[in-house]
């Protein structure tokens, strides 16, 4: 992001101005404010939360549920039913409405108290100086960060979180990690006022960055929606990531399905009322039965069998803690995934470098190097009081330890005895640690000083006793282990006769060059498993990061993602979007990248028809999060990340998100099988009733029949949820296809009208013998039998889980076929205008059935494939 505090109106938050004027604007004093006071500006200020925190209530979520295209509908059905006085249509419709919104709001509900249990792991408290009167001296204690306001005092150590935007008023040998707000890695140097780094004022320390070593104490200057984080957000809040945007992989499939099946139907009810009229001359006697035919078509369960499938499988997420799925829909998005961009820092590798090389100035290995490097690391810190190392003098000294307790040594520095020491510093880009030898006879420079300097190679290599040949030959080396993705850092030694007064700067010349130490980032221990995992499952990984083209090459290669050419944030200027689309499709690494880069890049591949999931933690990820299919952002993310992102991952492991990826395709498989299924059975279902309706002196099933018979095969259909997909539907991107899912309707849906007409012959034979009004009654309980006999056999065969199918399909299955079987034969049959059929008609039904079971099977394992 930009750095542009000054664009901020909080009092003090100017960059200029001494320490004692900034706390004057802030009406504050070194002592820290009074508890009056703080309350006072607390009323005022509000409290230290970023806009949008608190999520959405139940009830308008529930209301929010309701804009769903198909619940639109089915409203639109029940009112019209109601209007016609079709009392049970209408409150069959109002139970599926409310049962779906219920799902869906309780759901969402669920999955944000969840994200809102993991945020609560995050640091709360912050240490502050206070007063409980004017007279009173100052106490430090322990506050909840939502109650600091402009003025406090904050005490920081290594470790904390910086909890609010702070001026700070005294630094020692402070750094400060800001990748959520930069996306650089290495940690930046803090100082009080007077000095600036090369990215961001000195002496400012932002909400989001937390403190890696060192010292300090600041003033608060700004607190919630005046944050340099909070502004990171777009104009009205968080709320917005979620706003326009381009269409997803939900609407894109699941909605476009229903948009195609509503003006399908919405033509069903006027083509039955002009053919009745036509053909038979009924008119708008049959407008009930046209009604009823629309809603036949209509998949009432959609809403019900997509909301059960996502929540099903977010909870069994959530079950272990590991992912929180924010948003619904969005585990259907991360099924249809098949590009996944991440950050490399913390996601690819750890947050600390490991050592990865360590030559001496002809480029061979040499230990020695590491030694005397971990030698200035450690008298560097103790005798500069430093309070804990710095990363990479934390790597040099874990690395040389390891490397002595391998061949059975001490670490070399334990042979020495620390002088003096002169630490880096803002603008110093080198440390210098002065060490002697013990009084032992074997060494024969027990009497003289050592300088063991480490540092920046350019810096150190100006420093040392070279010619211009050699230094430039050594400067060209340190800038190709840079280009290789490595921390280089420079190694020198120079011998001076002992002294007791203390050593300066000047003292740092004439070196001779030991050596160079490379370090690298550690790669995440999962992470090339993950990534193995992810490939095998369909998922293209891209990396977007703000670090050195060469170091996240490095780490690609490390964990066996070959990075191709990376492509700098410069690049990606000169192109336009068409240009960028091209690129970014055989592009794996994308280095030295803005924000804005990131979201270009991201909006290139989802515009080239890529669904695409994006994996970021900090304020610099926002605009990606915003732009791609779906937002990832790990547990330890800042909030407005975490806000932000439509799931929300217990660390930064790439394996539980491949977990929830297959899960997501789990669920789309589950939708995608009852859409097959319902969808084959209503469009054969309509087609013979309008062949029959034209054919017969009589309505072919009643307006109730066919309600009561939607109501069972619906209530089936529910157990659709609950298969369980096997190894092969996980293993490439799920996603909806309208055409092909119509192409297979169309085709089994002629299949199963053509069993319809066979049981129409088959009727006409069976009840020939029977009187007019008696025959009208058993034709409508054949009818009813074989509609549900044969949905049940679409149920057991069109499913796309596993062979054997979970308990709760076969019991709903033999249900569906139970009821079929029976209901016509009781009371209730009766008063549905259903009679007995005669045996002869379940002899040839069985005939029949079993010729399309046959029929059923064949063509679904040749000709149509599953969608």
């Amino acid at each position: 992001m930009a750095w542009a505090p000054e664009a901020r109106t909080a009092p003090g938050r100017d960059t200029g101005g001494t320490s004692l004027e900034v706390l004057r604007a802030l009406d504050s004093g070194p002592r820290g404010l009074t508890e009056p006071e703080a309350e006072a500006r607390l009323a005022r200020h509000g409290e230290n939360v970023f806009p949008g925190r608190r999520p959405a209530s139940w009830p308008r979520r529930f209301a929010r549920s309701l804009r769903d295209p198909f619940t639109a509908v089915l409203i639109f059905l029940g009112l019209v039913s109601s209007v016609m006085a079709s009392w049970g249509t209408a409150c069959v419709i109002a139970v599926l409405v409310t049962v779906s919104c219920v799902l869906r709001a309780t759901g969402e509900h669920r999955a944000d108290r969840s994200a809102a249990g993991l945020r609560e792991l995050v640091a709360t408290t912050a240490t502050v100086r206070r007063r409980a009167t004017e007279s009173a001296p100052p106490a430090t204690r322990e506050l909840p960060v939502e109650q600091l306001v402009p003025g406090d005092l904050v005490l920081l150590g290594p470790g904390d979180l910086v909890p609010a935007d702070l001026r700070l008023l005294r630094a020692t040998g402070l750094t400060v990690h800001e990748a959520a707000l930069t996306g650089e890695s290495a940690p930046a140097d803090k100082s009080a006022p007077g000095a600036t780094t090369a990215t961001a004022p000195g002496h400012l320390c932002l909400q989001g960055s937390s403190v890696v070593s060192g010292t300090g104490s600041g003033v608060v200057v700004a607190t919630g929606r005046d944050t340099v984080l909070s502004g990171a957000l777009p104009a009205n809040g968080p709320q917005v990531t979620h706003g326009r945007r381009l269409p997803r992989p939900f609407d894109r499939s699941v909605n476009g399905i229903a948009w195609t099946l509503i003006r399908f139907m919405l033509l069903t009810a006027p083509l039955v009322l002009l053919a009745d009229a036509l053909v038979r001359g009924r008119g708008l006697a049959t407008l009930p039965f046209a009604v009823a035919v629309a809603v036949g078509l209509t998949p009432e369960m959609l809403p019900v069998i997509v909301t059960s499938a996502l929540a099903r499988g977010a909870a069994l997420l959530a079950r272990d803690g590991e992912v929180i799925v924010r948003r619904l829909p969005a585990l259907h998005d991360l099924g249809a995934v098949d590009v996944l961009c991440v950050d490399k820092t913390g996601t690819l590798t750890e947050d600390r470098p490991v050592l990865a090389l360590a030559e001496d100035p002809a480029g061979h290995a040499d230990q020695d190097v590491l030694r005397w490097a971990a030698v200035n690391a450690l008298w560097t810190l103790h005798l500069a009081e430093l309070p804990v190392p710095d990363a990479l003098d934390e790597a040099v000294l874990e690395a040389d330890a390891t490397d002595a307790l391998a061949h059975g040594d001490d670490p070399r520095f334990a042979l020495f005895e620390g002088v003096d020491a002169l630490p880096c510093g803002p603008g110093r880009r080198l440390s210098t640690a002065v060490v002697r030898l013990p009084g032992d006879p074997r060494f024969a420079l027990a009497g003289t000083h050592t300088l063991v300097v480490k540092g920046a190679p350019e810096d150190v290599l100006d420093r040392c006793a070279l010619d211009p040949a050699e230094r430039a030959r050594l400067t060209r080396r340190a800038d190709d282990l840079a280009a290789e993705g490595l921390r280089v850092l420079a190694v020198a030694r120079a011998e001076r006769p002992a002294r007791d007064r203390p050593y300066t700067e000047a003292d740092e010349r004439d070196l001779t060059f030991t050596g160079f130490v490379g370090l690298a980032d550690a790669p995440a221990p999962t992470a090339a498993e993950a990534l193995a995992a992810l490939a095998r499952n369909g998922v293209t990984v891209k990396v977007l990061t703000g670090d050195h083209p060469g170091t996240a090459a490095r780490v690609c290669r490390e964990l066996g993602l070959d990075p191709g050419t990376p492509v700098t944030g410069d690049r990606v200027d000169e192109l336009d979007d068409a240009e960028l689309a091209r690129l970014a499709a055989g592009t794996t690494v994308f280095a030295r990248c803005a924000p804005a880069h990131k979201a270009r890049v991201v909006r290139a591949l989802r515009g080239a028809g890529h669904a695409t999931g994006f994996l970021g933690d900090g304020v610099n990820d926002l605009a990606a999060l915003h732009a791609a299919d779906v937002g990832v952002c790990p547990r330890d993310g800042v909030d407005v990340a975490r806000e932000a992102a439509d799931v929300v991952l217990a660390s930064k492991d790439l394996t539980s998100l491949d977990r929830a990826i297959v899960a997501g395709r789990g669920a789309t498989a589950n939708i995608s099988a009852y859409l097959r299924i319902t969808l084959s059975s209503n469009f054969g279902n309509v087609i013979a009733m309008l062949v029959a309706g034209l054919m017969l002196p009589f309505l072919p099933m009643l307006p109730a029949q066919v309600l009561v018979q939607n109501l069972f095969f619906d209530a089936a259909q529910l157990a659709l949820a609950f298969d369980r997909q096997d190894d092969r539907a996980h293993t490439r991107p799920a996603v909806l296809r309208p055409r092909a899912l119509l192409r297979f309707v169309t085709g089994f849906g002629l299949l199963n009208a053509t069993a319809d007409l066979a049981t129409f012959a088959v009727l006409a034979l069976a009840v020939r013998s029977l009187g007019a009004e008696a025959g009208q009654d058993a034709f409508h309980a054949g009818w009813f039998t074989e509609n549900l006999l044969t949905q049940a056999m679409v149920m057991a065969l069109l499913r796309s889980g596993r062979l054997r199918a979970p308990r709760p399909v076969r019991v709903a299955v033999a249900g569906l076929a139970i009821v079929g079987l029976l209901l016509p034969l009781s009371p209730l049959g009766a008063m549905l205008s259903m009679s007995p059929l005669p045996a002869l008609y379940y002899g040839l039904l069985a005939l029949v059935l079993t010729v399309y079971g046959g029929v059923l099977w064949v063509a679904r394992s040749g000709r149509f494939s599953l969608p």
